[in-house]
């Protein structure tokens, strides 16, 4: 083994972490060929996971590790939200338990070949910037503010607040950057009805009773779409949570005019959408 040969090894050692994720733009831009990556494929220092991507070999491959990849080595603008972020806050009873789908939000797709790596579930991508007004995802996201190498924090940058958070994962507890539940439950309701249910939706606004009305605030009035915010002030009145009457509703453009969300549903007469006549069963 040449001598440039080892040292070029041994970086890559240090700098790719065990059993994350990296493409062969991030080894390319380090100096390594694809000569070079297939001689480390070859040897076992390096497993490839598909055309382009690989990952220093160690243990099972899981959605979180190509996520904390994505967030920190790649840089990519992309956090976990919707129902996802929602399982990952704790309100996996409110969900479907064979849910197979990891929802990702950001101003650009994710990359293509998320879907071809060998994993048993599908990584669904959104335009946050569609939802968002100012939308705070910026680039790299934890990536300025953590060191994967010893997992520690190295600057007062975070991006937690009142859209997304850090949340520690794996030995290690490297940072996977996810919505806030008040975030998360509007891009859960941006799904309905074609990819979301009204009852899950129901269920899961049922139980979310300590969700911070200064954040919900903020973001409804970021919030570029009218059927979402019509949507959560209907189940918000609905369920009636404590944080509900310190939300300013009058401040938030709801717009005019009907909206049929549901054909045959009943029209609801304060926010003028369709909704299914079962939510108003019993009242």
């Amino acid at each position: 083994m040449s001598e440039e040969f080892s040292g070029k090894l041994n970086h890559l050692q240090r700098e790719l972490p065990e059993g994350l994720v990296v493409d062969s733009a991030w080894l390319k831009a380090r100096g390594y060929s694809a000569q070079l990556c297939s001689k480390y494929v070859t040897n076992g220092w390096l497993e490839r996971l598909t055309h382009g991507v690989y990952r220093k070999p160690g243990g099972k491959l899981l959605w979180e590790h190509v996520v904390i990849s994505l967030q920190t080595l790649l840089m990519k603008p992309l956090l976990v939200g919707g129902g996802t972020a929602l399982t990952l806050h704790g309100f996996s009873h409110y969900l479907r338990r064979d849910e197979k789908e990891v929802h990702l939000y950001g101003p650009e797709d994710a990359p293509t070949w998320l879907n071809k790596l060998p994993l048993q579930i599908a990584f669904v991508s959104h335009n946050s910037g569609a939802l968002f007004r100012n939308e705070p995802i910026h680039f790299g996201l934890t990536s300025l503010g953590w060191n994967l190498k010893d997992s520690s924090q190295t600057g007062d940058e975070s991006p937690q607040g009142g859209s997304f958070r850090v949340m520690p994962w794996g030995q290690w507890d490297w940072p996977l950057t996810l919505s806030t539940p008040e975030r998360a439950v509007l891009e859960m309701l941006d799904g309905l009805p074609s990819h979301e249910s009204f009852d899950q939706a129901d269920k899961i606004m049922e139980g979310l009773t300590t969700l911070s009305p200064r954040r919900l605030q903020k973001l409804l009035l970021d919030c570029k779409s009218i059927k979402v915010k019509r949507l959560f002030f209907f189940f918000a009145d609905r369920h009636n949570h404590p944080w509900r009457k310190h939300l300013n509703k009058e401040a938030v453009n709801l717009g005019t005019g009907k909206r049929m969300l549901v054909p045959g549903g009943r029209l609801d007469p304060t926010y003028l959408i369709t909704v299914p006549e079962e939510l108003y069963a019993g009242q």
